[in-house]
């Protein structure tokens, strides 16, 4: 069994003013609440209310949290000293007496490291403010890395960007393919050739600076939450080198038991062999769905691109019916190669999802293409750096 070194509380070198920790990972066990609980979750809430509804006077902020004015100015005082908040100047007066101060996030006095490590080609790097804007971005080839060599290219990539880096560096944030468990260890990516690697402990040893790992799908459809047009209830499809999704259900991820929802690519669709055919990879969603080998098609049957497409949008309706019934989810974002996901593909799926549930649940359920193109993956890995400093989402 292996086990993680100490988390680095604070980030070493000249970067070396990032705030402490403020959300801790979930107990196993549940324990009494104590007062120090209580200031946390206060300090959330406050951190919170700023981030989604901006600047706001204390007064104000105090209405918004249900917290007392004394408890706010408190907490605003502490956050301001920490450079996570500060002050920008008087509220126009909109009754007689002293104009109030506005107080909002210090959007731009912290930047993240983010790191996607879902492309079969490159390795993507950037670093990006507190609102999920691209400040830097590196790139570098993979050139058939694997292994412990894609690790040595992604730490160089951080490298490069701490050294760009023009204020202090809250958290690294990494998106990668495979099963990630609660302790930032990818427990298997064949893609990348990763078997039980301790990332989030390497990059930390490494780095010195806190680090946060989850599974790609899983981090874009954070992206899509925190800065997307998504609703509470959705479920992201990631398609590229494999085929992935992520889960968000009354505002919250849905990492599954073993930490391995959301892998519908490896769900069996292929049934033409009838009931009694044993599980194939031949056959899974990935086999007609994954850009390798919807390429492969296309390029094979050039003259049938829209049955091509048609079909691997049959068989991904077919594999979400059941998901999107279960659930009674209100959307469905696709993510992928815009020439290849929207249009034929995409109008295929919603055609089959509305064919297989019951209408009167899901008669307005949307499907969609997401926005966000190539940072959607950056900007995920940044929400969950986010989420883990802050508690903000």
């Amino acid at each position: 069994m292996m086990v993680a070194t100490p988390r680095p509380e604070e980030p070493s070198g000249p970067l070396s003013h990032a705030p402490a920790a403020f959300a801790s990972r979930a107990p196993r066990r549940a324990l009494k609440a104590t007062p120090g609980d209580a200031k946390l979750h206060n300090r959330t809430l406050v951190l919170q209310t700023l981030y989604v509804s901006g600047p706001m006077s204390r007064a104000d902020l105090a209405r918004a949290t249900g917290l007392t004015k004394v408890t706010v100015s408190v907490l605003v005082a502490e956050l301001i000293s920490e450079h996570l908040l500060r002050e920008l100047g008087q509220q126009e007066a909109q009754r007689p007496g002293k104009p109030a101060i506005l107080v909002d996030l210090a959007r731009d006095a912290f930047s993240v490291v983010a790191l996607d490590l879902s492309d079969h080609l490159l390795v993507r790097g950037a670093l990006l403010d507190l609102d999920g804007r691209i400040v830097t971005r590196v790139e570098m080839p993979r050139d058939g890395a694997m292994g412990e060599a894609v690790c040595e290219l992604a730490i160089g990539l951080v490298h490069e960007l701490q050294s760009r880096a023009e204020v202090p560096i809250l958290g690294i944030g990494i998106g990668t393919p495979g099963v990630v468990d609660d302790t930032g260890t990818v427990r298997t990516a064949p893609n990348l050739g990763w078997e039980d690697l301790p990332l989030r402990s390497i990059f930390e040893e490494r780095t010195g600076i806190r680090t946060v790992v989850e599974n790609d799908a899983n981090v874009a459809a954070l992206a899509e939450y925190s800065f997307g047009d998504s609703t509470d209830n959705f479920i992201l499809i990631a398609i590229g080198h494999g085929v992935g999704s992520g889960l968000i259900v009354s505002g919250h991820p849905v990492p599954g038991y073993r930490f391995a929802s959301g892998e519908i690519g490896q769900v069996m669709v292929g049934t033409d062999l009838g009931l009694e055919a044993p599980y194939s990879r031949e056959h899974v969603l990935e086999h007609w769905l994954s850009v390798p080998s919807l390429t492969r098609e296309l390029e094979s049957r050039p003259q049938e691109r829209e049955q091509v497409l048609r079909e691997a949008g049959q068989r991904l309706g077919i594999a979400l019916a059941p998901v999107v019934g279960v659930l009674n989810l209100a959307e469905v974002v696709l993510a992928g190669p815009v020439d290849l996901i929207d249009g034929t593909l995409a109008e295929a799926t919603l055609e089959i999802l509305r064919r297989r549930t019951m209408p009167d649940s899901h008669d307005d359920l949307v499907l969609r293409t997401s926005q966000q193109g190539e940072d959607l993956i950056l900007r995920g890995a940044t929400a969950i750096v986010l989420k883990d400093r802050l508690g903000v989402t």
